[in-house]
């Protein structure tokens, strides 16, 4: 005959709930880090506002941004580097990814010369899909 154990023992239970929890906690930490990361590829400058801006979406992972500076500085990501240098990285850039996109990121003090001159750099390095960032608010209008 079989004697009942006093001793109850209670079999081990995984509760959901919490584990719930921290996958949302985590998900929720992984999305606001990956948004960052898109601003963060250039040096922080005050863009020109264009009333006819459009959202860029999510970073495409084949594209570089080019800043000028107010100061004139050039800048590739968030390196510093002469126009001659610039030429030479896109060029090298384009070769290892022919779908490389440049991200212009001019600070609304930098000269339009120096802006154009960079421009120039990146068409002859080959690379036709450009776009200038600018904030979404609208620009003043022009007087006459």
């Amino acid at each position: 005959m079989k004697i009942p154990s006093v001793s109850y023992r209670r079999r081990a239970r995984i509760e959901i709930i919490p584990l719930i929890d921290i996958i949302f906690f985590l998900l929720a930490t992984f999305v606001m880090v990956s948004l960052s990361m898109v601003k963060n590829q250039g040096i922080p400058v005050r863009l020109p506002a264009a009333a006819t801006g459009i959202s860029r979406g999510s970073a495409h992972l084949s594209t570089v941004t080019v800043t000028v500076a107010g100061s004139g500085r050039l800048y590739l990501d968030k390196e510093a580097m002469g126009f001659d240098a610039l030429l030479a990285r896109l060029r090298s850039l384009r070769e290892r990814n022919p779908d490389l996109r440049v991200v212009f990121n001019g600070d609304e003090k930098a000269a339009f010369g120096d802006v154009v001159k960079a421009l120039d750099q990146t068409r002859q390095a080959g690379i036709e899909k450009v776009a200038i960032q600018t904030t979404g608010a609208p620009a003043a209008p022009l007087e006459k």
